[in-house]
């Protein structure tokens, strides 16, 4: 595990499988209200993991937020529908199980997502709207907002534009025509959580800049709490610590967080 100075951080298993765990980034000093839940994407593909989280977890600790860096299993390796899903779930509901030996604040919990982690935060955000026998739903603890870094958050559109190679049917087992239920359930379109903050490069070549401007439009349309903020660096910048499209992240966190 990183180590710091600056931060602690400590591994917590919530299922059996290897990749059912998240790492709990906690500052060293006096920390900042809520908790920040860092969503990797990738595809939902097993060769990207939660390394790629592990440094935004580790920048929000050393600024003073809980951070818990989420691993779930991704396609390749027991992932998929109804898998993937259903960790992110469990994973973000283990953090009441954490709430009192870690000192968590469960009560303002935002999740920052990329790519695909964008779409499984504001899929995350939306379960308390969810039917009682979906994958999802009744959470444990709920989201109070969303940061999507680049999300793919239309997954019909997402599917028709091959996104991915076709990651998503590969994720949900089909086309929208084969698995509409699943894409009903599993799309952050479909269930409009509040409030979301988007962030989105228009030189992004691996997942359009529509997929943002295009939720939030129909997020407002539905009287939704929704904004979308264009920023520099292609689909990677989100993610690098040291760009201003990670600075564009920390500066919608107060406002998300500290109440």
């Amino acid at each position: 595990m990183p180590a710091s100075s600056a931060y602690t951080v400590h591994r917590h298993s919530y299922g059996d499988d290897e990749s059912q765990y998240g790492e709990l980034y906690l500052p060293a000093g006096d920390r900042r209200p809520g908790t920040v839940v860092v969503i990797h994407g990738g595809f939902w593909k097993a060769r990207y993991g939660a390394e790629w989280g592990a440094p935004l977890a580790a920048d929000l600790a050393v600024r003073g937020w809980a951070a818990w860096n989420l691993e779930y299993r991704r396609v390749g390796n027991g992932g998929g529908w109804p898998a993937t899903l259903t960790d992110v779930a469990a994973g973000i509901d283990a953090l009441a199980d954490l709430q009192a030996s870690a000192g968590l604040d469960t009560g303002r919990v935002v999740a920052l997502g990329h790519s695909a982690g964008g779409h499984l935060a504001a899929w995350a955000a939306g379960r308390p709207v969810l039917p009682a026998d979906a994958v999802g739903a009744a959470p444990r603890v709920r989201l109070t907002g969303v940061i999507a870094q680049a999300g793919v958050l239309d997954l019909a559109r997402g599917a028709a534009d091959q996104l991915g190679s076709g990651a998503v049917p590969a994720l949900l087992g089909g086309m929208p025509a084969d698995r509409p239920e699943r894409y009903r359930l599993a799309s952050p379109r479909e269930q409009l959580p509040v409030p979301v903050r988007c962030l989105h490069a228009r030189d992004d070549d691996v997942v359009p800049f529509s997929q943002s401007a295009d939720y939030v439009a129909a997020a407002r349309a539905a009287g939704a709490d929704a904004g979308l903020v264009e920023v520099p660096g292609g689909h990677f910048g989100v993610i690098d610590p040291a760009a201003p499209a990670w600075q564009a992240a920390l500066d919608l966190l107060p406002d998300l967080l500290d109440g």
